[in-house]
């Protein structure tokens, strides 16, 4: 029995040292056994995780290196995002360069590229980079500047620069408000040029948010909803009505 235990926490550590964030019933399906077995083995080793809401973090990313607004975000309409990643991924296509924005929901994007996809991608967020370095075929650029803790992304001309020496076939934004007469909008003002400069270079650009979004205004606004080739929610492709 203890045997066995030990190799659960030891495999879930090791999952958690690439993922950072697990959700309970994902690391059930993992270990193959029941979320309240995986309970107990969270509990029972406070050290080295932590809960946070429905998912699992490493215990010393919540006081350290994990921001805590990124944190707090991974476990707010997780099963949504997942699912509007799912209709995301149909437009990722192989050989190709994709744009994957900042934030929690496009994680969830790079889970569903296949690994047989010889694709570039294009990011500028430490989450996202680091999922990006489990896909095998994937080339990956990575846009520097300043480092911004709360949404573990940078900014600043090198970044800027550098988007203008690639081709983006597929831009993956996401947004933390959307609104019908003002457009896509997000919290933090150092996103902004960024989005601005993909969405002009990029052949199609594509809006994917869960639909707590909608209806949402924050303060950082970054584009009007006509330069979307759709909007994508947990529900597919979402007509949102442009006042």
């Amino acid at each position: 029995m203890a045997s066995r235990k030990t190799a659960r926490i030891i495999q879930l550590a090791d999952a958690l040292s690439g993922r950072r964030v697990l959700h309970l019933r994902d690391a059930a399906a993992l270990l193959g056994v029941s979320e309240m077995t995986i309970r107990r083995d969270v509990a029972d080793n406070p050290g080295q995780f932590t809960f946070l809401g429905g998912h699992i973090v490493p215990a010393g990313e919540i006081d350290g290196d994990m921001p805590y607004e990124l944190a707090r975000e991974a476990d707010s309409h997780a099963a949504a995002k997942r699912e509007a990643c799912v209709h995301a991924a149909q437009h990722i296509r192989p050989d190709e360069t994709i744009f994957i924005d900042c934030g929690t929901t496009l994680e969830y994007l790079v889970d569903l590229i296949p690994d047989n996809y010889s694709i570039t991608a294009v990011c500028y967020s430490l989450n996202v980079a680091d999922r990006l370095t489990r896909k095998p075929n994937v080339r990956i650029v990575m846009l520097g500047g300043v480092y911004h803790p709360a949404s573990a992304s940078f900014s600043g001309n090198s970044g800027l620069e550098t988007l203008d020496l690639l081709g983006i076939n597929v831009a993956f934004l996401s947004a933390a408000g959307v609104d019908p007469g003002r457009g896509a909008t997000c919290v933090h003002f150092h996103e902004v040029a960024v989005k601005q400069k993909v969405i002009s270079l990029a052949r199609e650009s594509h809006l994917v948010v869960d639909l707590s979004k909608i209806g949402k205004l924050k303060p950082a606004f970054f584009a009007p909803m006509n330069v979307f080739r759709s909007v994508i929610t947990e529900d597919g492709d979402t007509r949102i009505p442009v006042i």
